[in-house]
């Protein structure tokens, strides 16, 4: 029997052709079926409906970022192999630059397209693990950042249309061309950000002071400008080179009551000035050097001809130092290129005579340890002093640059010079080259008074690509192979460190069992911005053309778009190179940032090899390229 009728059920009356006639009276009878609910019980059910609505809301970001990482999984198990970028890996592929705004975020360690996403700084170890997968989905592919295992959609830095250029490192990949235009272009910008705060806080003052937005005077005389001269004309940045060739023009004046460093400013002025003129042709610039190059002579009327190391350019008086009658090796041993090519310029033989006798004494001087010298020569006898101490570092390193340039410079005719660089060559391989612990790095120390010390400063690394330019000039193939064996370790000084970016002076460890190559002291742990490691990449990469130095720099210009960009203007040195966290800056963007370093990493990312062609120009300490003289001369 079956069960008696319900009568808690609605029934809908459906016609016999099958059309569906009951919808008005359906919706009358759930209606009423409505109002013969309670009020209590109305609300009930509304308050239920809002929850489930709230609750589905809330839940929908999870199930999507769920659905996302089932894509990628469901993509590798169908062997679909993904486009990884590795931060620290040797020869890694890399993103291309990002647009401005992205690398304002100053201050987080990262791939380019994360930087503006990470609202706290990670740790060096943390961001090494930053990669860039690349997942199809449907008909092309999709760009995505995996990040610590979360997949992040990639903003600008990639290229969503083009699945195999993505290989953009590999010299046979077709978008390699817009690789090295992207790698231009971030240093185009990079400059341009350095000038913008130099032009609003600091404009014809000597160095800019990008965090306190001001400036600050060595010798007056707009240094910074001057050094960045040859640099814009390089960088094809035409209107930027016109608001400083209008302001040498117009402000520019040697006739000042000031004393300035000989050294620095005829590397820095002086060359800076004589490039300009050399690529652009414009004798305002010869001009100016010859006025700078009269002013700076007084300096060589010493009992000895060594000359002094301070000059007042008004006054014409000279003097060394307050506490001492001594110049540095490198100071009067660095001045050559510069003062030859002022001669050959003018015709009067007064400038090329003054430094050719320096480097004749020095030649014939007693003191020296296999050709290495020691750091300091005194203005009133001639000779060395302070002896027993030997290093490529600071006071020495440009005395062996110059060695091989002049040679250089002048067509290869002057074979004193040479057999000095050789000899040096040679000396530094027996007393200060050494392995390091536990990767086997091969650096240059410094000896004093028989004592071995791992101590390398930062500007050592100019070696590896004064070697390379010797090898390219016919020298010894044994110089080419040092000089990536130090690339290396140039390279490891920067990479081994939390921020990316070198100290000034590191110690190298050499005992067995060591975890860590380099070391460094808490008083050196700063970096100023420097260009050598940059440089010497510049070298090796215009040799060899491998890859791996390319990629090594765009490395190092990360790092100095992360932790030494100024949002409103420049590049600030830091004190601290291991705090990732605080890098403490120093409030000082050195002239040599604008001369040297963005220069070079130009060249460094430039795939033209007449773009400043080594067979026809040497650049003196200053990064400023002068021509190598005819062999007729």
């Amino acid at each position: 029997m079956l069960p008696p009728s319900r009568r808690d059920f609605v029934s809908l009356t459906v016609s016999e052709s099958g059309g569906y006639t009951n919808g008005k009276q359906r919706r009358q009878s759930c209606w009423r079926k409505w109002k013969q609910l309670s009020r209590l019980q109305r609300s009930l059910i509304l308050f239920v409906l809002v929850l489930l609505l709230i609750g589905g809301i809330a839940t929908y970001p999870s199930l999507s970022a769920q659905w996302g990482d089932t894509a990628v999984e469901e993509n590798s198990v169908e062997g679909k192999q993904p486009f990884v970028v590795e931060l620290k890996n040797q020869g890694r592929p890399l993103l291309p630059e990002p647009p401005s705004e992205q690398r304002r975020n100053s201050h987080k360690r990262g791939p380019p397209v994360l930087q503006s996403r990470l609202q706290n700084k990670g740790n060096s170890s943390e961001l090494r693990g930053a990669e860039v997968k690349n997942v199809e989905e449907g008909d092309g592919s999709k760009p995505l950042i995996s990040w610590r295992g979360a997949v992040i959609e990639a903003e600008q830095g990639t290229d969503p249309n083009a699945k195999e250029k993505e290989k953009a490192v590999e010299p046979e990949d077709p978008s390699a061309a817009q690789l090295v235009e992207s790698r231009l272009e971030a240093v185009r910008e990079a400059f341009r950000h350095a000038w913008k705060g130099y032009k609003d806080f600091a404009w014809g003052h000597d160095e800019l002071k990008p965090v306190s937005k001001s400036y600050s005077e060595w010798f007056g005389l707009g240094l910074t400008l001057i050094d960045a001269l040859d640099t814009m004309w390089i960088l094809d940045l035409k209107k930027e080179f016109e608001e400083a060739k209008q302001w040498v023009a117009t402000e520019l004046s040697f006739n000042k009551n000031v004393d300035v460093n000989l050294f620095e400013s005829t590397i820095r002025i002086l060359g800076g000035l004589l490039s300009t003129y050399h690529l652009t042709g414009d004798a305002l610039f010869l001009e100016k050097a010859k006025d700078i190059g009269s002013r700076l002579m007084p300096a060589f009327s010493t009992p000895s001809k060594i000359p002094y190391s301070d000059v007042n350019i008004g006054k014409g008086t000279a003097h060394p130092p307050r506490w001492t009658s001594d110049s540095t090796v490198a100071e009067v041993t660095s001045i050559q290129l510069e003062f030859r090519e002022l001669g050959r310029l003018t015709g009067d033989p007064k400038y090329q005579a003054a430094v050719m006798e320096v480097m004749q004494q020095v030649h014939k001087l007693e003191g020296k340890h296999d050709g290495l010298v020691p750091m300091f020569i005194n203005t009133n006898n001639g000779q060395f002093t302070h002896l027993g101490i030997y290093t490529l570092g600071a006071r020495a390193d440009s005395y062996y640059e110059y060695l091989l340039k002049q040679w250089i410079q002048g067509g290869k005719k002057e074979t004193e010079l040479l057999e000095d660089y050789l000899q040096a060559v040679e000396g530094i391989k027996k007393n200060l080259l050494k392995k390091s612990s536990p990767l086997g790095l091969t650096f240059v120390g410094e000896l004093s008074h028989g004592h071995f010390t791992p101590k390398m400063d930062h500007l050592v690394c100019f070696l590896p690509g004064t070697l390379a330019l010797g090898a390219h000039h016919g020298l010894a193939t044994e110089h080419m192979e040092l000089a990536q064996q130090l690339m290396e370790t140039c390279y490891q000084m920067y990479t081994q460190m939390e921020t990316g970016l070198a100290p000034e002076i590191a110690h190298f460890s050499m005992q067995t069992g060591s975890i860590q190559d380099v070391d460094v002291k808490l008083a050196d742990r700063h970096n100023l911005l420097r260009p050598e490691t940059v440089e010497s990449l510049f070298y090796l990469y215009r040799f060899t053309k491998d890859k791996k130095y390319q990629n090594w720099g765009w490395e190092i210009l990360q790092s100095f778009n992360t932790y030494t960009r100024v949002e409103t203007g420049g590049y600030t040195s830091i004190n601290n190179v291991r705090d990732p966290k605080y890098p403490s800056p120093r409030d000082k963007m050195e002239s040599f940032f604008l001369g040297e370093t963005l220069k070079y990493f130009y060249l460094l990312f430039s795939d033209d090899p007449n773009l400043i062609s080594l067979d026809k120009y040497v650049f003196n300490t200053e990064a400023h390229p002068l021509p190598i003289w005819p062999q007729a001369e």
